[in-house]
């Protein structure tokens, strides 16, 4: 799995990594946030989160453009300098008012901006280091990696957000909306350490960085496209933006709808052994499970496997420990349930890549376009699971709480699981697609335009990310398996799509 990979890939993974931990422990509370510090009703604290989701996925566009003229290394770290100053505005306890509210505003202009900058140009960076005919057949499984490493910052966000908070109103005495705050400030600090990341390992990658235009080379892969390919690689490119729109769309829901639906009407509290799926430690070590379990099989030597297998032992041990000791009950918070995909993504990114890699081997590996029509099918599953959860639950209703804020009414407790497996399939949809389209883009994009077009990925995603609005604006409105078949719809027909135009797609594979 990590074997031959170009030590770049490493020190680029982890800078990326600190700056998803910080993102992803603000976005985990941020639509509950904006429902309780400044009272604002679904669709309106959906119509803002919708389109701070848009923006944080439009703006790579512009950030490729000023990277293919300057650089790419001096795009990332502007990019982290300014994320770090709407960060901090954003951690500043400013209270409900207009002028809180339009700092907060000002602040997510700010990281929109940073992470335009920061992130396509990260990745076209990683990219750049398979360019080498070397390399080349590693692609896929680095962008594979790439993407885990992202979730294990994702990982630990949701749980930080909620401890974070809930120690703030507890030993620091402040108001729950004040305590909000303070999650949001972890993202500063991850921006720092992902800045000291970046440069410290700066010379493992820093001739994929760009800026200082290597013209033999560069003319010598452009001359090899025609106008012609260079018009069908577009195209191709385009075809597929235009269905991760609807993935997107789909799939970012979990920050959404789902989460309404996790504190709305999900059981709030668990008991026992049902504990345990709750603590990110418990994630953690079925993580460490799964990797060392690869280990065993893959390692050459004696001493190697003995080690992977005390591993094993011991993190299985501490599990069982764990569930006979788990007695009582917790409180089940809607944001913790974010974490299940991001767990997902990283203890099956090896399964998946081992799946791939054999079937590569036997010369029947799917292509990339035929792998993301398949994710937008097992998405459309992921929401069919959703609906039979659903069948005979009211209209989501709405009342005011006692702070005069209006708020979710919990008028049931549906099993936690329904949403446990609902983000499991999810995730298969999203290392079927996510990855694997990144991939995609880096290999098929004319050289000349690299940075526009992983800039356009981003683009489709920030059209996705505002359209997520629509299921926050239907959401009390209309029963919830007419919400959820939406989303099935759009999927299959995505799907249908794809299938459609594979011989094109695959012509410029």
């Amino acid at each position: 799995m990590f074997e031959g990979q170009p030590k770049g890939l490493f020190a680029l993974a982890l800078a990326n990594t600190g700056e998803r931990f910080g993102y992803y422990t603000m976005i985990a509370v941020f639509a509950l946030f904006l429902r309780a510090n400044f009272g604002l009703d679904p669709a309106m604290a959906s119509v803002i989160y919708s389109t701070f989701l848009g923006l944080v996925y439009f703006m790579p566009l512009f950030g490729g453009i000023l990277a293919d003229k300057f650089g790419f290394g001096k795009m990332v770290t502007a990019g982290i300098l300014i994320m770090f100053g709407g960060y901090l505005l954003l951690s500043l306890p400013l209270g409900g008012d207009t002028i809180a509210l339009i700092v907060m505003l000002a602040a997510l202009v700010f990281i929109s901006v940073g992470t335009g900058l920061f992130k396509g140009n990260l990745q076209v960076m990683v990219g750049n280091l398979y360019d080498d005919p070397k390399l080349a057949d590693k692609r896929d499984s680095a962008f594979s990696i790439f993407y885990m490493a992202i979730n294990i910052g994702a990982l630990f966000a949701p749980t930080a957000a909620v401890k974070i908070k809930n120690w703030a109103e507890t030993s620091l005495g402040m108001s729950g909306n004040d305590a909000y705050h303070l999650a949001f400030a972890v993202a500063c600090a991850s921006l720092i350490l992902s800045i000291a990341i970046y440069y410290i390992f700066r010379p493992t990658f820093k001739h994929v960085e760009g800026g200082k235009r290597k013209k033999d080379a560069a003319v010598a892969v452009e001359e090899e496209l025609s106008p012609a390919d260079t018009k069908a690689r577009i195209v191709a490119l385009c075809l597929v933006f235009a269905v991760v729109i609807f993935f997107w769309m789909a799939f970012h829901q979990n920050g959404l709808t789902l989460t309404f639906f996790a504190d709305e009407f999900t059981a709030n509290k668990a008991e026992g052994p049902h504990t345990m799926p709750f603590d990110v430690i418990n994630l953690f070590l079925i993580i460490i499970i799964v990797y060392a379990l690869f280990s065993l099989f893959q390692s050459k030597t004696s001493k190697a496997k003995g080690i992977s297998g005390i591993v094993i032992l011991t993190a299985i041990a501490i599990l069982v420990y764990k569930y006979y000791q788990a007695t009582g009950s917790i409180d089940v918070s809607a944001p913790i349930f974010q974490q299940f995909n991001p767990f997902y993504v990283v203890a099956l990114t090896p399964v998946s890549m081992a799946i791939f890699g054999a079937l590569a081997r036997k010369g029947k590996e799917p292509s990339a376009p035929r792998k993301i029509a398949y994710g937008m099918l097992v998405a459309a599953i992921a929401f069919g699971v959703m609906i039979f959860a659903s069948i005979g639950l009211p209209i989501p209703e709405q009342e005011m709480g006692p702070d005069g804020q209006l708020v979710g009414k919990h008028v049931a407790d549906v099993s936690a699981y329904w949403l446990i497996g609902t983000y499991l399939i999810l995730t298969f949809a999203e290392l079927l697609l996510s990855p694997m389209g990144i991939s995609f883009v880096s290999k098929v994009a004319p050289p000349k335009y690299k940075g526009m077009m992983m800039g356009g990925w981003f683009v489709a995603t920030a059209i996705g990310n505002f359209l997520v609005a629509v299921g926050g604006l239907l959401w009390g409105k209309m029963p919830l398996t007419i919400v959820w078949t939406v989303f099935l719809v759009l999927c299959i027909l995505s799907a249908l799509f794809m299938f459609a135009m594979m011989k094109r797609l695959e012509k410029v594979s």
